[in-house]
């Protein structure tokens, strides 16, 4: 179905993570994919109910890794064997143990800088506004006590009344329209 106009989703409020991750995994379990649970401490099976399994920082900290690694080696080899070449003592232009050191911090500037970054950019950081911040429960709970269990209007399955009578049967605190 499509997104209806305005609507972000429906925010379900419970009291425990033991009801969240019940609803949770209920929810994925009949076809959610379009949901995300909000709690004020981290709560690991929450990401398991959910469906999120992977994260790709690890690989972009690797891609930047190489891409230091690579930057630090051609820099030094441009410039001993291409722009600078000096024999000295008969030595080999492209000593290439020489530049192992550098190379080495290189990659780990590179590697903990994309690590960085790219954990800003893939959580979608610096997020000044979420729809979720109209809803006055979970501005009031969301840090401090309440559990939370959005299921989103762009999904397919989504129905705003067929929705909020699937959430009611977790026996949540509160359902709530979320406006955008």
């Amino acid at each position: 179905m499509a997104q209806i106009e305005g609507t972000y989703g429906l925010l379900a409020e419970f009291d425990t993570p033991t009801e969240l991750i019940a609803a949770a995994k209920a929810a994925y379990g009949s076809g959610w994919r379009r949901l995300d649970c909000y709690t004020p401490y981290p709560v690991e099976e929450a990401a398991e109910a959910i469906g999120f399994h992977s994260n790709r920082v690890s690989l972009v900290c690797l891609i930047g890794g190489l891409m230091g690694l690579a930057a630090m080696f051609g820099l030094e080899t441009w410039a001993s064997v291409l722009a600078y070449p000096l024999n000295i003592g008969g030595r080999p232009l492209y000593s290439w143990p020489a530049f192992i050191v550098p190379a080495y911090e290189w990659t780990i500037l590179f590697a903990g800088l994309s690590a960085a970054f790219g954990m800003l950019a893939m959580n979608g950081l610096p997020a000044m506004y979420h729809p979720l911040f109209n809803s006055p429960s979970f501005r009031n709970g969301a840090t401090t006590d309440k559990f939370f269990l959005c299921l989103e209007a762009n999904d397919p399955k989504f129905s705003l009344s067929e929705t909020k009578k699937y959430l009611e049967n977790f026996g949540p605190l509160s359902v709530v329209e979320v406006d955008y």
